[in-house]
């Protein structure tokens, strides 16, 4: 029962640190980092480097939030192989969609998270 109160308490946590990571670093960092002029120009311009460090800041949070559904399963004592690779598949196809959209394909590891997820 303890550990039950423990892993749900975990999940919990991980669900609510990713919303106020994406939220407040959206707010508080990413922005202020963006209206820096002295970001690197990758690939001719700074808006493909502000897309790479935004999805990669968001994609954490997905990460997170992947592994609360599995300790949320773990709590219940339910977490079969085939529920684990199934929430591991979702989170990749999840971190593959953020990075496709958010680099507009520029950023190739939106491949990667998709073959990962497969």
């Amino acid at each position: 029962m303890a550990l039950t109160i423990l892993l749900e308490g975990s999940a919990l946590l991980l669900f609510g640190v990713g919303i106020v990571h994406s939220v407040f670093g959206e707010r508080y960092i990413l922005v202020r980092l963006f209206r820096r002029t002295d970001l690197p120009k990758l690939f001719g311009d700074t808006r493909f480097t502000a897309r790479t460090l935004r999805f990669a800041w968001h994609i954490t949070t997905v990460a997170w939030w992947g592994f609360a559904a599995i300790l949320l399963l773990l709590a219940r004592q339910s977490l079969t192989s085939h529920q684990l690779l199934l929430i591991v598949a979702s989170t990749f196809l999840l971190t593959g969609a953020i990075t496709l959209v958010i680099s507009r394909g520029r950023h190739l590891a939106w491949a990667a998270f998709y073959a990962a997820a497969v």
